[in-house]
This record gives structure tokens, sequence and C-alpha cells, in this order.
């Protein structure tokens, strides 16, 4: 029998969010990873400056969305490397592609804990597949008819962002 629906509220998206976060960083990547602050919806979002890596995985069903982890090249590194189980020179020799690979990973099991909740409270939905974006000053746009939550982790003392852009389906 599917679970009733529940509404998806702010705090609802910020349990998701930091259960999934804290869950791959643990797991995967033997880390601890603190929500540090949410940024208000009515703020401006932010512009991700110096070489940052954009992952992204969305959703698609009763609830469409897309989740953005932004980490700066250096931390990405660090954490691929953990991921894999490979030196940061290992790492940094094996290039873009490598870190893009473990990223993408992260993502998709972080928006995958996130979506399983989702599913679990009555909205049941797919993951697409991951995409990256490598670059400076980079901005997400905001998509139409759908509201946005910002996370600000920090985890060993790297900053790291989850940015969060949902849209429920009005059926």
């Amino acid at each position: 029998m599917p679970a009733a629906k529940s509404q998806i509220t702010e705090e609802l998206i910020q349990d998701c969010i930091v259960k999934a976060v804290q869950s791959v960083f643990r797991t995967m990547l033997h880390r601890q990873a603190a929500l540090v602050k949410r940024l208000e919806t009515s703020a401006h979002p932010p512009a991700y400056q110096a070489p940052q890596i954009l992952a992204s995985v969305g959703f698609i069903g009763a609830v469409d969305g897309l989740i953005y982890l932004c980490l700066s090249d250096g931390y990405a590194k660090t954490i691929s490397s953990s991921l894999l189980g490979m030196s940061l020179a290992e790492v940094e020799e094996a290039g873009h592609e490598v870190v893009n690979d473990a990223l993408g990973e992260i993502t998709n099991m972080t928006v995958g804990g996130f979506k399983n909740t989702l599913c679990d409270v009555g909205y049941p939905c797919k993951l697409t597949l991951p995409a990256i974006v490598r670059g400076e000053n980079l901005t997400i746009a905001n998509v139409k008819g759908a509201t946005r939550h910002i996370f600000y982790f920090d985890c060993e003392g790297h900053q790291f962002v989850a940015d969060i852009q949902i849209k429920v389906d009005a059926a």
C-alpha cells in the first residue's frame, strides 16, 4: 500500500538533505559533514567563486527537481581521493575525468537518499543521470515554478553547498 502523501515542507527538505549528505559523507568518505546555515529563500542565490565544480542530479515523478552539490576544485579532489582510495597526487595525475566520475557518484548517492525519503512520504520519483559543470563565477538559474532551498555544509573546514530546486506536481 503506498504511503499517504505528507506535505513537502521546508523542514522536510532540510531533514532530507542533511540526512542524505551526512549518510554519504560518513559511509562513503569516512568524514563528518555538518549543516552550517540555510540561505533564506528570499535571498539572492550565491555565485560560486574560484574554480568550482557543480555536480547535479535531477529527480522526476510526483515531484520534480534538481540538486546541485557545489564544491571547490581542491575539495572535490580531496573527497574523490577518499572515495576512490587514491592519493591526492594520483587523483591530480588522473585528471578531471576521475574527479567528475567520483563527484557524479557522490551526488547520485546523495540525491538518491533525498529521493528515497520523498518516496517514503508519498512522492514517488526517479533519478536522472549526473551532470558536471566546472568553472568560475558560476550561477545557478532558478527553475520556473520551483522553490529553491540552499544549504551550506562544512566538512573538516571545507564549505560546500547543496542547492535544491523542487516543484510538486499539481495533480
